[in-house]
């Protein structure tokens, strides 16, 4: 029906990034933001989720030959025959992580690692990037993080409930990306698959501050009666400096 048309256009990865996204000349403007692209040295593209490849392909577009280099994580299958000159597309596990979810972490991590005060980096992201981008916390394993994960989600948990866990065991979610980029110039462009689009929810919220804290987490694992990682770690907040020079963009819901 045209009602159902419109819904799937609406919420099409490749559209709701354009539609939110715009390059004339050098300046790049994100949600009404302007972005001098001759002011920066690098530009790199980094992210993850079941969407990573369609707005990989729409942010390529808008900025050509000025994208320096970028690496994507998203679900196997999922790549169709696309792809980019300089960008690498790592396949992985959903829900549950799997090795090459940590391979996939760790390039992600690696370049946004590289990224200087002079840069600028995109991040993508989408539904599915918490089990995608998976960096255990320090002293954990992927097979406890793979037990957890299926723990979480045959319990009755919420994605909400869930990824307040799941982010208290990683070097990547809760804000922690965000912290591997600072002092970079960082535009993260999210495409939301949780009600309400909660941002440190969706995906486990790799670029914003975490509203759930370690006390939250750890009630959750008490109340469905999972049992509690050694891992868990406190995030960062709202406030917090690693926060300052990111923009935040729900491109689509």
């Amino acid at each position: 029906t045209e009602l159902q048309r419109a819904a799937l256009t609406a919420a099409d990865p490749e559209t709701a990034v354009r539609r939110h996204v715009r390059r004339d000349g050098d300046v790049f403007t994100i949600a009404g933001r302007r972005y001098d692209l001759d002011a920066y040295e690098r530009i790199f593209v980094i992210g993850g989720g079941k969407a990573a490849i369609p707005m990989s392909d729409a942010i390529t577009g808008i900025l050509g030959e000025q994208m320096t280099e970028g690496v994507v994580v998203t679900k196997y299958g999922h790549t169709g025959t696309w792809s980019a000159p300089r960008f690498e597309v790592i396949e992985a596990a959903h829900p549950v992580p799997d090795v090459n979810s940590v391979r996939g972490a760790r390039a992600v991590a690696a370049m946004a690692s590289r990224a200087s005060e002079r840069d600028l980096v995109v991040c993508l992201i989408s539904g599915g990037g918490s089990a995608l981008l998976t960096l255990p916390a320090e002293g954990a394993t992927l097979s406890e993080l793979q037990s957890l994960t299926g723990d979480l989600l045959g319990c009755g948990a919420t994605i909400n409930e869930i990824n307040a866990v799941r982010k208290h065991c990683s070097q990547i979610k809760g804000g922690n990306l965000a912290r591997l980029v600072a002092p970079a110039q960082m535009v993260t462009l999210v495409l939301s698959d949780v009600i309400g689009d909660p941002l440190d929810v969706i995906a486990s919220g790799p670029t914003v501050p975490d509203s759930a804290s370690l006390a939250d987490a750890q009630e959750i694992l008490v109340r469905y009666g999972v049992a509690e990682p050694a891992c868990l770690r406190e995030k960062h907040k709202m406030g917090d400096a690693v926060f300052e020079k990111v923009q935040n963009v729900i491109v689509g819901s």
